[in-house]
């Protein structure tokens, strides 16, 4: 388990990642420390001084064949795969996106706020500390788009952002330690479980299952209820109306809803799939009678042995 820490200058965000460190016991990566220990085994005094100065020099060739860039890199990585650590900055929430045994965090702060605390801790006056903040923001951004190609400020970057406005250094700190700790037992996974994949399919009704039991006579794949689509929503952005089609068929992208001859329930569907098909153009559905099974069978031109 290891933390990557982003900050807004001015959000308290290296007090956080030091504290943090030192409550968890972990090394403490920043600029600092990469600068003055891993950098100078490929670069030289001038080299330094331009790494200090400017982004894109990551980019340059190293001595050992590679950009100073991959060299950083490597050298996180490496760390990381031998010792768990808090990591300040770097756009380590890049280098190691999609890792399962990382936590990346933002911290970020309102400006208004920032510009009060730059102004204490730094001496300057409102105009200079609100050019101040623009400066080194900017600088931020500029570091993770010019070696990455992303928004620093993307939140999806990250799992977790705190707004220290009205959030202390040792709260912080602590909040994120308890999820540090815990976050083992939470890993998200995209793949389904598999005893989920396994379970037998459950139809609401008898004909769904007929319908299903065609398809699989004629060899045509299907799934049931694979998506729900939302249709209305209300002036909050709250869905109020969705269309769950009963089944999908994979190979002809196109979607089945099956319904009564009732005309009150054919009336109400054929709304749905109206909306439906204005809001995801280009979707393929159709609405079938139990009488039209075979019917529809036929049009797609399967017929079982022939497959």
């Amino acid at each position: 388990m290891f933390i990557t820490i982003s900050r807004q200058t001015g959000s308290r965000g290296k007090e956080i990642a030091e504290l943090l460190a030192e409550k968890m016991e972990l090394s403490l990566i920043t600029r600092d420390m990469i600068m003055s220990q891993w950098m100078p085994e490929v670069a030289s005094k001038h080299e330094l001084h331009m790494l200090s100065e400017s982004p894109g020099f990551f980019l340059t060739p190293s001595s050992q064949g590679v950009s100073f860039a991959q060299h950083l890199e490597s050298r996180l990585r490496a760390f990381i795969d031998e010792q768990p650590a808090v990591v300040f900055g770097l756009g380590a929430q890049i280098i190691f996106a999609g890792h399962p045994e990382a936590l990346h965090v933002k911290i970020v702060a309102s400006l208004e706020v920032r510009t009060e605390r730059i102004m204490q801790t730094h001496c300057l006056e409102k105009r200079d500390a609100e050019r101040f903040l623009e400066l080194t923001d900017r600088k931020h951004k500029r570091y993770i788009a010019t070696l990455y190609g992303k928004d620093w400020a993307d939140p999806l970057l990250y799992h977790v952002t705190l707004n220290t406005d009205h959030l202390g250094i040792e709260e912080a700190a602590s909040l994120l330690c308890f999820m540090a700790q815990n976050r083992q037992n939470f890993i998200p996974t995209l793949e389904e479980p598999q005893e989920n994949k396994s379970k037998a399919v459950v139809f609401k009704n008898p004909s769904e299952e007929e319908f299903a039991q065609i398809l699989s006579m004629h060899n045509i794949e299907w799934e049931y209820e694979p998506r729900t689509f939302p249709i209305k929503w209300d002036t909050e952005g709250n869905i109020t109306l969705a269309f769950k089609p009963d089944f999908y068929l994979p190979r002809f992208d196109t979607y089945i809803e099956l319904t009564t001859m009732e005309q009150k329930y054919v009336s109400d569907k054929k709304k749905k799939v109206r909306l439906l098909k204005k809001l995801y153009p280009g979707t393929n559905i159709s609405i079938v009678f139990k009488n039209d099974f075979y019917s529809l069978v036929n049009r797609f031109g399967i017929r079982g042995s022939d497959e």
